[in-house]
């Protein structure tokens, strides 16, 4: 049986009520909050591994949208995933949501230090914001300098979302992530295995701005 819907968030509805039927189906279960998450992550890709894949520490939720609640910045690796965040709940927040990946500067930066420019920008964006939300997408390398400056005790994002996409070094930056953020109880949220990317780093994104506007 099809329908024809034409209305936005009546497409949406549908799309999650389905998405929740077929996880009962799968009787996959998971906490209220965390739920919110995978589903509109899975709404997104339309993959239901996310379900299981999909992993929250330290009170990464709550603490993520505390510090969105409190006006911290999102730091993206892609201007594709700042695109996907959700603006009207950036300014209803007051969140500050940038990418300085194509700036010039980090550019340069990357060819000084002879890295990525992901790995650069993200150096940067510590000096600058380091109590930010940041939300990571595509680049393992990112991961890998947000693990060296957690691990100096120079760096306590208030959220670390880890959900690179890829075959080379994505695994083990996602690995690097998570022992340097639970050493220092550093909430973090990350996609196990080579799943991933810039769409699910924005979904996950706006699941916490979702979360607080449905609050009473």
């Amino acid at each position: 049986m099809t329908h024809d819907y034409t209305d936005p968030a009546g497409i949406e509805a549908e799309s999650m009520r389905r998405i929740t039927e077929e996880l009962a189906r799968r009787k996959i279960r998971l906490p209220g909050e965390e739920m919110d998450v995978v589903l509109r992550v899975i709404h997104t890709t339309a993959d239901f591994d996310f379900a299981k894949t999909l992993v929250f520490h330290n009170e990464a939720i709550a603490r993520g949208r505390a510090a969105l609640l409190h006006h911290k910045a999102v730091i993206t690796d892609t201007n594709m995933a700042l695109a996907g965040i959700s603006k009207p709940s950036c300014r209803r927040f007051g969140t500050d949501a940038r990418c300085f990946m194509a700036d010039s500067g980090i550019a340069a930066r990357a060819k000084a230090l002879g890295t990525t420019r992901a790995y650069a920008a993200m150096g940067y964006a510590a000096e600058h914001f380091p109590d930010a939300v940041y939300a990571i997408g595509n680049a393992p390398t990112a991961l890998f300098r947000l693990a060296e400056l957690i691990r100096e005790s120079s760096l306590a994002p208030a959220l670390v979302i880890a959900v690179p996409v890829g075959f080379v070094n994505v695994v083990e930056a996602k690995e690097q992530i998570l022992e340097a953020c639970d050493k220092r109880t550093i909430p973090v949220i990350a996609s196990l295995g080579r799943k991933g990317g810039s769409t699910v780093c924005a979904a996950i994104v706006n699941a916490l701005f979702y979360g607080i506007q449905d609050e009473p």
